[in-house]
């Protein structure tokens, strides 16, 4: 098997990501990315299917007779922040940046893609998964309900994300409930504004709306059980009112966590009980909207453990491993945070891992930047399953 100059690699895929992250997209609006990310491929030998989901893009490498297929997931979009950051590849557009490392985890599969690609080493079929619009919760939904599972069928999906603070050079996940669920929500009071010096005649709701944010976290301290994760977060109070108006209008926003739907369930059903009485107590009328955006991921037993198999085989085989001897590890506890990946796993069996970032920004930071220096290893993990998973003869 011919083998690839991974030193080569590393510097090409270091100048993919600096391009990627001078040129950020939010999400469905990725075409520069997803055009880079097909052409990418087709140099690399794959098919290439463009438009999946919108701007989704799917790469197929094919190797030896074997008839199963697996899925590597990596996702393209970027958030609405305006960069901070001073590198020479820093955000060319205004309040848009790669502020959770995307562009590193779209580099580490384009890496993949060309490792496997010239060196094979695996019997069976890899799909290439670059999805658009993970920040919001839609991409996924997107490619699946433009047909990714019946045009590009696999029997299980992997992905991965970095992590801040975990040491280049460590992984790891567990089994069964990784990442929460998320909610949103907004609650709307309305009453009568009026003047801020007759405020008995009318039905201000700003009083009413600070009542209400109170009353809200005793959802999780009182009415959901202390063995069940949930988290109720209020995160904008907008009135009408100005600096001597009362507000007749006020807008609660807010999101919640949790890992079971009965969880989701109670919060919903608490959240418009506890609203329609402080309402009613500060004589002002109250309307609930709930939706559910990300729904919890949930990784399989038996691909955590592969996962962390394929991770020991990637650090294993790097030359120039930083990683100390717990590098490959069960995380300890779920996490509140939420992702779109977890979509794919309501239809296929799949793992989600974590790599370490080492000592960057933390996530969705103004001023974070993927680290360059985990690139090679998050390829390696990759192409490790791959190989793994698949087998060659």
């Amino acid at each position: 098997m011919a083998r690839l100059d991974l030193e080569a690699l590393h510097r090409e895929m270091t100048a993919w990501r600096h391009d990627l992250h001078a040129h950020p997209e939010f999400g469905f609006e990725e075409k520069r990315t997803a055009a880079f990310v097909a052409a990418k491929l087709r140099e690399f030998g794959l098919q290439v299917e463009e438009g999946i989901g919108g701007t989704g893009v799917v790469g197929t490498l094919a190797r030896g007779s074997g008839n199963r297929a697996i899925a590597l997931r990596a996702d393209m979009d970027a958030l609405r922040i305006a960069e901070q950051g001073t590198q020479a590849w820093r955000s060319q557009t205004p309040g848009t940046m790669h502020a959770c490392g995307h562009d590193g985890h779209t580099s580490m599969l384009l890496g993949a893609a060309k490792l496997l690609a010239g060196e094979g080493g695996f019997d069976g079929t890899v799909r290439f998964i670059f999805q658009p619009a993970e920040e919001w919760g839609k991409g996924a939904l997107a490619m699946l309900d433009d047909g990714l599972l019946e045009r590009f069928p696999f029997e299980e999906i992997f992905g991965l994300h970095n992590m801040p603070g975990l040491p280049v050079g460590h992984f790891e996940t567990r089994g069964g409930p990784v990442m929460s669920a998320e909610d949103n929500f907004e609650i709307v009071l309305k009453g009568l504004g009026g003047h801020a010096a007759r405020p008995h005649a009318g039905q201000e709701a700003l009083v009413a709306a600070c009542a209400l944010v109170v009353n809200l976290q005793t959802i999780v301290s009182r009415r959901l059980s202390p063995a069940d994760i949930g988290v109720v977060s209020v995160t904008e109070l907008i009135t009408d009112g100005t600096r001597n108006a009362l507000p007749g209008l006020a807008r609660i926003l807010g999101d919640c966590r949790s890992f079971r739907p009965e969880v989701s369930a109670a919060i919903e059903k608490e959240m418009r009980r506890i609203a329609e009485g402080t309402a009613q107590a500060y004589n002002v009328a109250a309307e609930v909207a709930y939706t559910r955006e990300f729904v919890p991921l949930i990784n399989d037993a038996a691909l955590v453990d592969e996962a962390l198999a394929a991770a020991r085989t990637a650090l294993a085989d790097d030359a120039v491993r930083v990683a100390t001897d717990d590098a490959v590890r069960i995380a300890a506890e779920p996490m509140t945070a939420s992702e779109d990946f977890a979509r794919f796993l309501d239809h296929v069996p799949g793992c989600f891992v974590f790599m370490g970032n080492g000592d960057t920004a933390p996530l969705h930071n103004p001023v974070y930047d993927f680290n360059d220096e985990a690139l090679l290893q998050g390829t390696r993990f990759h192409a490790a399953l791959v190989r793994r998973r698949l087998p060659a003869l």
